[in-house]
Parts: structure tokens; C-alpha cells; sequence
């Protein structure tokens, strides 16, 4: 069994190097793909390939999708495939614990695994704490896939883990989906994430950011998005806030992140 961990980003330069510090123990080796960077998201990356040499694995892409080509190969194979983004905080000690439960066998029988997610609109570093909103009553976005239950995921994909067509092994289905998230607790939970979809995350954006729209919302427009676009633009009804309608339900609460940020907390 091994895993693979497919890092996409842009311009991610405040909290990528954390991000990857955080999953590399995790992972037997990380795909860095760097999507056309403007801050200084690819001179960091460049650094940790350096620094964590033959472990990470660092591309230069001008088309999303092509992160979906580098782990199409695994399909088949005794692979964990694990999607990170620049604005996802993982906890290394849980994850320590979440690669012995999946080395022992646990979830062979999963397509994949979601997770707890704290999604943040504000970080407090020198006091050691998060506020967001979790996941439930929000989405989990967290990306662990189980690729020994397929035998191809084809294209084309908007990038990495989206879209495309998943051709599943004899005993293996879509359904086949663990949602770790819903049944224990953000304090009990292995794979859990601090999701920084609300806050600035790059040098080159200002102090208070609108929210940074996905790649697939960039990229994946359907004749039912164009509709409800040029339907919004005649009504002039404001568009959908899709991070709010996602990731900014339920109430407001605090979390300790001294687990994200080890070396990061106040002395």
C-alpha cells in the first residue's frame, strides 16, 4: 500500500509550505503541480522539492487538467491517492494515525473517504485559535481516494480527482463512500483539515479578499451554469454564492490549532 499525494495550486504563497510540511509524513510521495503562480507559490514549492528530494515531485502546468494525467497510472495499483490545496491545513499527528488504520486494511473495501473540516474565516495564530464552520452541517471537501477500486478514471478532467469517468473494479461502486466526518467528532477525528476557504491566502490579494472562486467553477461551465448565468444577469438578481451555500453553514465556532500549526503558536 502506498500514498500519493496530488498537491494543485496558484498563487498560494501564505500557507502552502505548511500545507505540504504537514502531509509529507503522510504520504510516501507528493505530485506538486503549480498551475501558473504570480506570488511566490513556485520558488516555495521548489524549495521543499529541494529540501525533501525524491519525495516530492514538482510540475509547472498551464492547464489544470494535466494534474488529472499524473495519477491516472496508479488506477489498479494498492494506491491511496490524497488531494491537497494550498488553503487545506491537515493534522499531521491524526494523519499519523489515519496511515496506520489504512495500512492495517480498514478501508480497503471504500472508494473514498471524507473527513472532518473546519472551513475558517478567521485565523488567530498568536492565540492558538480558528473560527469557522464545520463540516457537518457543511460539505467535506476533503480528497482520499482509493485507487486498487478502479481500473481507469478517464478523462477529460478539470484537474486532479473532478470530473471524468471512474471505471470501477468487480465489487467496487460509486456508493462506496465512508463519511468519517458525520459519524465523530472534530476532537476525536484522525483525518481532519482547517480549510482557509474564507481567508487571504496569497501576498498579491488584499486584506479583505472576496472569496477565490475553484478551478472548476473556472473551467467546467455546462449549458445549465451558462443558463443560470445569463438568467441572473436579466433578472439582476445577484449570482449564487457558492463558497457561502457550501462551506458557510451552521454556526460559528472556535477550535485550538496548535495541531496545525506547531511551530507556528505563542510562546
Amino acid at each position: 500500500m502506498q500514498i500519493i499525494g496530488i498537491l494543485l495550486v496558484k498563487d498560494e504563497d501564505l500557507y502552502v509550505e505548511r500545507a505540504v510540511r504537514n502531509v509529507i509524513g503522510f504520504c510516501d510521495r507528493i505530485i506538486a503541480v503549480e498551475n501558473g503562480s504570480c506570488d511566490g507559490t513556485a520558488e516555495i514549492l521548489k524549495k521543499l522539492e529541494t529540501e525533501f528530494r525524491g519525495k516530492i515531485e514538482l510540475h509547472h502546468v498551464r492547464h489544470p487538467g494535466i494534474s488529472h494525467d499524473l495519477i491516472q497510472p496508479f488506477a489498479g495499483t494498492e494506491t491511496w491517492v490524497f488531494g491537497v490545496d494550498g488553503d487545506e491545513i491537515y493534522d499531521p499527528e491524526g494523519l499519523a494515525r489515519m496511515r496506520r488504520r489504512l495500512e492495517s486494511g480498514e478501508f480497503d473495501r471504500e472508494w473514498c473517504l471524507f473527513g472532518n473540516v473546519l472551513n475558517v474565516r478567521k485565523l488567530d495564530l498568536a492565540n492558538g485559535l480558528a473560527e469557522g464552520h464545520l463540516s457537518p452541517p457543511c460539505r467535506s471537501m476533503t480528497k482520499l481516494y482509493n485507487f486498487n477500486a478502479i481500473s481507469a478514471w478517464e478523462g477529460p478532467c478539470h484537474e486532479r480527482l473532478h470530473g471524468g469517468r471512474v471505471i470501477f473494479r468487480k465489487g467496487y461502486h460509486e456508493k462506496l463512500r465512508r463519511n468519517l466526518h458525520e459519524s465523530v467528532a472534530w476532537e476525536d477525528a484522525d483525518f481532519r483539515c482547517l480549510h482557509l476557504c474564507f481567508i487571504k491566502r496569497s501576498s498579491l490579494e488584499s486584506d479583505a479578499p472576496s472569496p477565490r472562486r475553484n478551478i472548476m467553477d473556472r473551467y467546467a461551465w455546462s449549458f445549465t451554469k451558462l443558463l443560470r448565468t445569463a438568467t441572473d444577469f436579466l433578472l439582476r438578481r445577484p449570482p449564487i454564492d457558492w463558497k457561502e451555500q457550501r462551506y458557510g453553514r451552521g454556526p460559528l465556532v472556535s477550535k485550538p490549532t496548535a495541531s496545525f500549526f506547531p511551530s507556528d503558536q505563542k510562546s
